[in-house]
Order: structure tokens, then sequence, then C-alpha cells
């Protein structure tokens, strides 16, 4: 017989009180962007860097990134307005990078800004299925304050990657 997770308990730890599946789903989480970030450091490191990784790699990060924030609005974990503010920025720089590739054969690289988006996301993705832990003994909402800070260079980077990409569109925003 199997049980969903959800009657499987809870974990306490650290001042948290975290569902035994959104326990899973954290460690899982983390093993993807672990394995994600080695990925391409043995890409960097043999060489082996090409425009399809290029391109793919981010897509596999946004990917992660709208599912984790979906489940965390479907758990109530997230408004949804910031979940939709995610989701428009990642669909609409990879319809960028598909442009660029398309009309010009430039593959947009990932840049700073779009790192350190990614990175605050994976960070606070972490924390929001963790329930705070760690934080939530001091009673700091780690989390959401790192679901902002995401937010905020979420939107950053889309900019960015737009006014670098605007050459794309006829008038190339002039």
């Amino acid at each position: 017989m199997v049980l969903p997770l959800q009657s499987w308990g809870a974990i306490s730890f650290w001042g948290a009180t975290i569902p035994v599946s959104q326990f899973i789903a954290a460690i899982l989480f983390i093993a993807a962007t672990l394995t994600d970030n080695l990925d391409g450091r043995i890409a960097r490191k043999h060489h082996l860097v090409t425009n399809f990784g290029k391109f793919t790699d981010p897509l596999a990060d946004k990917l992660l990134v709208m599912t984790a924030f979906i489940v965390l609005t479907g758990n109530q974990v997230v408004p949804a307005w910031v979940t939709s503010i995610i989701i428009w920025r990642e669909l609409s720089v990879t319809g960028l990078r598909l442009l660029l590739v398309e009309q010009d054969g430039i593959v947009l690289a990932a840049k700073m800004p779009g790192k350190i988006k990614t990175t605050t996301q994976f960070i606070a993705i972490i924390f929001l299925l963790l329930n705070n832990v760690i934080f939530a003994i001091w009673g700091i909402p780690f989390g959401q304050i790192m679901l902002y800070i995401c937010l905020f260079f979420t939107i950053y980077s889309g900019v960015d990657y737009f006014i670098q990409g605007r050459d794309v569109f006829s008038d190339g925003f002039k």
C-alpha cells in the first residue's frame, strides 16, 4: 500500500516544522541545482561550452524555477502575482533569446544579473520549501525576504536582457 507523502507527518528542527513532502521536495530541488552547477563547471573546465548548452542550460533552470514557484503558489506559500511576474519574465527572455538566434544567429549567454537572479531564486525556493529553517528560531522570514530579492533581480535582469537584445526588434527601441 502506498501512502501519500502528506500523511507521513512533519520534521521539526531549528525552529521550523517541515512537512515530509516539502522536505523531500527541497532535497530534490537542492540536488537538481547542485548537479546543474556541477554540469556548468565541468563544461567550462574541459572547454565543452557549446551554443546548445548556452541555450538549454538556462532553459532547464527556467523550467525548474517555474515549476517550483507554481507548486509554492499552489501551496499558498508564494503570492500568485509574484509567480506570474517570474513566469512572464522567464518566457519573455526565452522568446527574446530565440528571436536573437533566429534573426542574427546570436546566442545570448547568461549574464551576471541573470546569474544573480537564478541564485536568489534557488535560495528563495529552498528556504520557502524548508519553512524558513535556521531563521525560524529568531522569527526572521528569510524565505520571504529572499523571495522579494529574487523578484527584484528577476525584473532587473529581464530589463537588462531586453536592453542588450533590443536590436532584434525592427526599430531597436529607439
